[in-house]
């Protein structure tokens, strides 16, 4: 009956969908002279709910709006001598299927997607930006898709959604649509702003809560210039406008900063606010930089305010005492002291969870202003980022402090979670999602050296016969040309938002199996900054899980995960799916199976600790049909081939043909071979397969092998030859010859 019933609302929703028309009407002249003609369209004739786009092509300015009674709207617009100076066209949206709730809705996507699309700099506020749920609201995503898509065609934007939604602009805009909760804590903060006067102001949030798009909304939001016909206005523009003025009268031409401790989002945040009207990069500083105001900040923002320093492990030790100096403090002085001496009014964006190396100032310091009875204390519970939500959240923090109750594996429709044996596998599937939505990088823990930071040909990272160096800009390096081919780091990568992520867990961190715990090994962690100092070993355990944590935070989509110690790997199978790639074959059941008839032995390489021994054994295997065009043939067998050791005659991850031995010459043959003398990172342990060649030694007991050399055929020349001799020789076995790549 369930199944029914679902069937029959899924037929509802796609006829009505079907069903749905949109109008972007042409552009109309806009000034009085117009009126009468603009009045003549059918949606504003019969006062229909519409959506409205005003703009100036030649000073390439725009404004969006939405109105169940456009014609009074476009006569108060007109009536205001700014507005009409600055627009000359008009444009109608309409659909009969609107409603008041629709085209607020789609008035707020409008203003978010123009506004970092770029064609047009917008002169809306950001008031009022909050997303109320209605009556089919899904539906309505789909109609603002064919709107973007007549926009385009009408060649009023350039961009696609897709573009827009993978730019910093986007991800960054202080115009976002706010969830209720985001919405409840403006008001409060604004309360707060207004109605004290001395204002410290914290709000909580694990990562993914909105935090940065919050705090650069406050900033817009309260340097926004108000139209004083306050007509134009729903009722949740109202409600912060008054807040709005109220600030702006207590704190006439207020001065504001956004202060960011990371280097690279600080970069980014200033790149975006040069992009807004009424926003100056100059808006955003380092703590540094707040000594610089002859008079102290009427209001200070601080973003990831977990990430402000202390007096250790920094390269700048001489400023910073300087900086305290100032303040008249000694070496205990750190940021958070800066911020309260040079600022009237101050707020907090805080997760204490997301600290990750020494020099992070202490919880402790913020306990003191979490306690202070003048501090009003907020919290941000929703998961704006991550599409798992806070259960996913909540799944990565149990699972990094070995806390997890359940035993079943963590699973959500809207959320790929997998562990991968291969890093190449990882990285090929990875590449998918990149081409498909761009925004996929590969991030991992500090557990290398960062040779390429000297040498600039240097190879940082070197796994499964991959090789990357570590991230080349520590400046916006997301969106460099080259990130997809490099590998990220936390500095790099908090504060940002990702489509996918592949996360690394270096050999720094392990799983031990008999105390059931998480352990750190010191030194393999190289990141000196984040090490030197701590005598505690639990100290740095928490500053690398919390690494850890904050970068698998940052899919929005997914993450996938590769962990180097074995240990590790298999304590993260319990509680994550395994990777598996759908296959390019069809593995028959095994009642259908005829063995070397119509079908062969699938065998996996990396598991197959003697398998080969006995291909007959039918059910240790997945016997698959092979394609129409190769004859089965006794002694066949399919072996997938990973990494890059082969690569001029076998592509990394192919499924590849081969045929049982039975002797004879192999010289210059591609062979899998069988030796506990084998170790190839490509394979494991144990197997191999290389192009063969041997050295033969004739004496009274006839003829055998002297050597046995295994040559890599690959375009990367960090592979070398494996040589064998003497006793290395005793248990060689070749398992098959190489015939063809099937896939």
């Amino acid at each position: 009956m369930t199944n029914q019933r679902a069937t029959r609302k899924s037929i509802m929703t796609m006829s009505w969908s079907f069903d749905i028309s949109i109008e972007v009407s042409e552009q109309y002249d806009f000034n009085k002279n117009a009126l009468t003609t603009i009045e003549e369209n059918t949606w504003v004739k019969n006062q229909w709910p519409l959506v409205y786009f005003i703009q100036h092509e030649g000073n390439k300015v725009a404004y969006v709006g939405e109105s169940t009674n456009a014609s009074h709207r476009f006569r108060n617009h007109l009536a205001n001598p700014k507005k009409a100076s600055a627009f000359n066209k008009i444009s109608i949206i309409g659909s009969d299927k609107f409603n008041k709730s629709a085209t607020l809705d789609i008035e707020s996507n409008l203003i978010q997607y123009l506004t970092a699309e770029g064609t047009y700099a917008l002169q809306n506020g950001n008031f009022g930006l909050i997303n109320h749920s209605y009556y089919q609201q899904d539906l309505y995503k789909d109609l603002f898709k064919e709107i973007w898509t007549k926009l385009l065609a009408k060649k009023v934007i350039t961009k696609s959604l897709k573009e827009i939604e993978n730019s910093e602009l986007f991800k960054y805009s202080p115009y976002k649509t706010l969830n209720e909760d985001q919405y409840n804590s403006i008001i409060e903060i604004l309360q707060g702003l207004t109605q004290q006067t001395s204002n410290k102001i914290v709000i909580s949030g694990s990562a993914g809560t909105g935090k940065t798009i919050l705090a650069t909304y406050l900033v817009k939001l309260l340097t926004s210039e108000v139209d004083e016909n306050y007509e134009e206005y729903n009722d949740d523009e109202l409600k912060e406008i008054k807040y709005i003025k109220a600030f702006q009268a207590k704190f006439p031409r207020a001065k504001i900063g956004l202060v960011i401790a990371m280097t690279s989002l600080r970069e980014s945040l200033a790149n975006v606010f040069k992009k807004i009207p009424g926003l100056k990069s100059s808006m955003i500083l380092n703590p540094s930089e707040t000594f610089k105001s002859k008079e102290p900040y009427d209001l200070l923002i601080v973003d990831e305010a977990h990430r402000l320093r202390q007096f250790r492990n920094i390269s700048w030790m001489g400023t910073f005492r300087k900086n305290n100096q100032k303040l008249g403090l000694d070496d205990t002085g750190n940021e958070l002291d800066w911020i309260l001496a040079n600022s009237k009014n101050q707020i907090f964006f805080y997760d204490a969870a997301q600290s990750v190396k020494p020099s992070d100032i202490a919880a402790k310091s913020f306990q003191g202003l979490l306690s202070a009875h003048d501090t009003l204390k907020l919290e941000l519970k929703s998961q704006m980022r991550v599409k798992g939500g806070n259960n996913y959240i909540k799944f990565v923090d149990d699972l990094l402090h070995v806390k997890r109750s359940s035993t079943s594996k963590y699973e959500v429709d809207d959320y790929q979670l997998f562990i991968f044996d291969s890093l190449t596998e990882l990285y090929a599937r990875l590449g998918e999602e990149e081409n498909k939505h761009g925004l996929c990088r590969m991030v991992a823990g500090y557990s290398w050296p960062w040779l390429s930071k000297e040498d600039k040909q240097a190879i940082d990272i070197k796994i499964d016969g991959l090789e990357f160096q570590w991230n080349q800009t520590d400046k916006d390096w997301i969106n460099s040309p080259n990130a997809f081919q490099e590998i990220g780091c936390i500095h790099t990568t908090q504060g940002y938002d990702l489509n996918y992520t592949g996360v690394i867990f270096g050999k720094e961190i392990n799983y031990n199996k008999v105390t059931n715990s998480i352990e750190i090994d010191k030194k393999l962690y190289f990141d000196k900054n984040g090490k030197n100092g701590v005598s505690d070993i639990e100290d740095l355990k928490s500053y690398i899980i919390n690494i850890y944590k904050t970068i698998m935070y940052r899919g929005i989509k997914g993450t996938f995960v590769y962990a180097c110690n074995p240990e590790l790997n298999e304590y993260f199978k319990k509680h994550i799916q395994e990777y598996k790639a759908a296959l390019p074959f069809r593995i028959l059941p095994f009642k259908e199976v005829k063995p070397y008839i119509n079908a062969i032995p699938l065998v996996d390489i990396s598991a197959a600790a003697g398998a080969f021994s006995d291909l007959q054994i039918h059910s240790d295997f997945d016997w698959i049909e092979l394609p129409f065009n190769i004859s089965v043939r006794e002694g066949y067998f399919v072996c997938k081939v990973v990494g890059e050791s082969m690569n001029k005659r076998i592509p990394n991850g192919s499924y590849c043909l081969f045929r049982k031995d039975y002797g004879g010459s192999r010289n210059g043959k591609t062979v899998l071979v069988e030796s506990t003398y084998v170790q190839d990172s490509d394979f494991g342990s144990g197997y191999t397969v290389k192009e063969y060649h041997s050295t033969k030694l004739m004496d009274e007991d006839g003829w055998h092998h002297e050597s046995i050399t295994l040559k890599p055929l690959s375009t990367k020349d960090s592979y070398e030859n494996i040589e064998l001799t003497g006793d290395e020789l005793t248990d060689f076995k070749v398992v098959g010859i190489f015939d063809r790549v099937i896939f």
